[in-house]
């Protein structure tokens, strides 16, 4: 279990835009560093691939968790809302290589839901930052309780890290399991058991 007493990390901040001459730079100072030439014909556009593929990939540095969340509806439902198997694609932090696998998100509404599309969004703009699982495990359920106002939440992330099977153990298959429980899921073990069988159906 992630505590939740631990610092939150800063949100974007407002204005942040990515500077694609410095990545192209650093790309090139990269190529020349393991070797290569930046110059020969099949690296010569790669500093302004990958550029462009960052801005993708990294499109939550831009982005606000309240963006997707903002837009909510009424309802009467106090039941569990869950949404399994939400395909996310990170970047670990460390050593700069990928980690991937599911996101389960969960939460009890208190007179207001969001679209269910809109968890996977959410998902999506923790994913797509510099991470650690730890880290985005806890931003996706304070994300929740900050712009939701649930009477709790329960998030899961399962997720196989490339710099365990590229480089150092390289144990491919190994699977990192990170969750975070706020409100009515810390009090009740219940529910987190309910949670649980929910997603392994």
């Amino acid at each position: 279990m992630v505590n939740e007493n631990q610092p939150k990390d800063r949100e974007p901040m407002d204005g942040q835009t990515f500077d694609e001459q410095k990545i192209m730079e650093g790309v090139r100072l990269l190529l020349e560093g393991i070797g290569e030439d930046p110059t020969r014909e099949g690296l010569v556009e790669t500093p302004r691939r990958i550029a462009r593929m960052y801005r993708e990939i990294y499109g939550g540095m831009v982005q606000q968790a309240s963006d997707p969340l903002a837009k909510t509806f009424q309802t009467d439902n106090t039941d569990m809302v869950l949404e399994r198997d939400i395909t996310f694609y990170s970047t670990c932090e460390h050593h700069l290589l990928p980690f991937y696998g599911k996101a389960h998100v969960a939460y009890i509404p208190d007179g207001k839901v969001a679209g269910l599309s809109k968890l996977a969004r959410t998902v999506s703009i923790y994913a797509r930052r510099l991470q650690l699982q730890e880290r985005m495990t806890v931003q996706i359920a304070d994300a929740l309780m900050t712009y939701l106002r649930p009477k709790g939440a329960m998030v899961m992330l399962e997720a196989e890290h490339m710099c365990m099977t590229m480089r150092g153990v390289r144990q491919p298959g190994s699977t990192t399991v990170t969750f975070a429980v706020r409100g009515v899921f810390a009090d009740q073990e219940a529910l987190q058991d309910r949670f649980f069988q929910m997603v392994q159906k």
